[in-house]
C-alpha cells in the first residue's frame, strides 16, 4: 500500500515503520541540491535529518551513533546548499496539501504569531539576519519566524510559515505570510494576532484578508481615556491621528471582574482592534480572541521536534524549524485520520497518542539496533478521499 493510500485506507494496524515512511515521504519534497560534484544518497541525508529532529539532537550526535550515515561535516555540507526561498515555497505547498487532506473548504480562523529562537552566535553573512527580542539565557538576539495556525480542536494544523529578517518591518513579513495563506484550500473567516502586530501597516494588511482581532498596546492619553470605563462598549480608535498614515478602526472595550484570579481583584479592562467584527458584542470579541491561546500548545510541540545546531547559516536553521512543523502536522493528521474513533459529533482522539509517543515510534523505526516492534489498531476508515465535512471538532 502506498504512503498516501495508507492515510485514506489504513491497514488494520499502524506501525512505527509506517510513521517513518510517512515522515520520510514528507522530507522528500525538501530540495537538497548538494555540493556540485559530490555524489550522495539524499535518502540517507533525510534519515539523518529526521533522526535529529525526533531525538532533539544535533546532526553530529546522530551521525556519531548511527550506522550507515555520512559524517556530520559531509551531511551539513549538503544541507548548506538548501536554497531558503525554494525551501519556504516547497514546505508551504506541503502545508496547503496537508490542510486539504483533513480540513473542509472553510471557513476557518487562523492565529498568527512570531516564533523566536534565541541565539548566542554571530550572524552568518550580515547582522540583519537576526532580530531582537526579550532577553533570555543571556541574549536578546534571535532567529524569528512568523507562523499561521488553524483554530480547530481536533485538527490544529500549522498552515503557513515564513522567516523574518531584522531589517524588514513586521508588516512585510505579514504580507508574505498572507501570500501563503491565500493558497490554502479554505476560506479565512478571521485572523487572530497578538500585540506584536499592533501597527498600522500590519492591521491594514490583515484587514484586507479577513476580520481581525488583536489587543491594543496600552500607551498614550487616547488609550487611557478609552479604558477609563466600568462597562463594555464599542468605540472608534484613531491611530496616527492627523498624519498621512491616519488609520481608523473599531475598538471593542471589554470590562470583566478578576474575582481573585492570581490574587487580583477589581475590574479588568481590555481593548481589542476588531475590524469587521462589530456584529458581535465586545465580550464576544474577547471570547473569540482568547481561543488563540491554543497556539501556545502548537508551538510547544514544534519545539519538541527541533534538531539542535550551532551553525550560523539561517537557511539550515529554517530547515530545522520547518521540519519540526511538518512532523507536528503529520502527528495531527495520523492521530485524526488513522487512529481517532469515528462517532457522532466528531472523531474521538486517542489520548495515548501524544506527540512524544509519535516521536518515540519514529525514533524506534530509525534505530536498526532495536528489535521490538510497536503497533496500534487503526480506525479502518482513514481520511475521506474527497473531504467535504465541515467538522467543527
Amino acid at each position: 500500500m502506498g504512503v498516501v493510500e495508507f492515510l485514506y485506507h489504513p491497514d488494520t494496524v499502524l506501525t512505527a515503520s509506517d510513521l517513518e515512511t510517512l515522515a520520510l515521504n514528507l522530507l522528500a519534497a525538501i530540495p537538497i541540491p548538494g555540493v556540485e560534484g559530490c555524489g550522495f544518497d539524499s535518502g540517507i541525508i533525510r534519515q539523518t535529518l529526521l533522526q535529529a529532529a525526533v531525538d532533539q539532537k544535533s546532526i553530529k550526535a546522530v551521525t556519531d551513533t548511527t550506522r550507515g550515515s555520512y559524517s556530520d561535516d559531509y551531511t551539513l555540507k549538503q544541507l548548506h546548499t538548501v536554497p531558503a526561498d525554494d525551501l519556504e515555497a516547497a514546505v508551504n505547498d506541503i502545508f496547503a496539501q496537508q490542510a486539504a487532506m483533513i480540513l473542509g473548504p472553510g471557513p476557518r480562523i487562523i492565529c498568527l504569531d512570531f516564533v523566536d529562537i534565541h541565539y548566542h552566535g554571530c550572524p552568518h553573512a550580515d547582522a540583519s539576519e537576526l532580530c531582537h527580542t526579550k532577553p533570555r539565557d543571556g541574549t536578546s538576539k534571535c532567529h524569528r519566524y512568523l507562523a499561521g495556525f488553524v483554530l480547530c480542536r481536533a485538527k490544529p494544523l500549522v498552515v503557513a510559515v515564513t522567516p523574518v529578517r531584522g531589517d524588514e518591518s513586521k508588516s512585510d513579513a505579514v504580507e508574505r505570510l498572507l501570500d501563503h495563506v491565500a493558497a490554502l484550500p479554505f476560506t479565512v473567516a478571521g485572523l487572530l494576532a497578538d500585540r506584536g502586530f499592533y501597527n498600522g501597516a500590519s492591521i491594514e494588511r490583515l484587514d484586507a484578508v479577513a476580520p481581525v482581532a488583536l489587543p491594543i498596546v496600552r500607551r498614550g492619553k487616547q488609550v487611557a481615556e478609552k479604558l477609563d470605563t466600568t462597562v463594555s462598549y464599542w468605540t472608534e480608535y484613531v491611530m496616527y491621528e492627523g498624519s498621512e498614515r491616519e488609520l481608523r478602526f473599531p475598538l471593542a472595550v471589554c470590562v470583566s471582574y478578576q474575582q481573585g484570579n492570581r490574587g487580583k481583584h477589581g475590574l479588568l479592562v481590555r481593548a481589542y482592534v476588531a475590524c469587521d467584527l462589530t456584529d458581535r458584542t465586545p465580550k464576544e470579541v474577547e471570547a473569540l480572541y482568547q481561543k488563540r491561546s491554543a497556539i501556545e500548545t502548537a508551538f510547544r510541540t514544534m519545539r519538541e521536534a527541533r534538531a539542535r545546531t550551532s551553525t550560523t547559516d539561517p537557511a539550515v536553521r529554517l530547515l530545522f524549524i520547518l521540519v519540526s512543523f511538518l512532523l507536528r502536522n503529520l502527528w495531527v493528521i495520523v492521530r485524526w485520520g488513522v487512529l481517532a474513533t469515528p462517532r457522532r459529533g466528531g472523531r474521538a482522539l486517542p489520548v495515548w497518542f501524544r506527540f512524544e509517543v509519535f516521536r518515540e515510534w519514529v525514533d524506534h523505526a530509525l534505530d536498526d539496533t532495536l528489535s521490538r516492534k510497536w503497533e496500534a489498531p487503526t480506525n479502518g476508515v482513514g481520511i475521506p478521499p474527497t473531504y467535504s465535512e465541515l467538522d467543527a471538532g
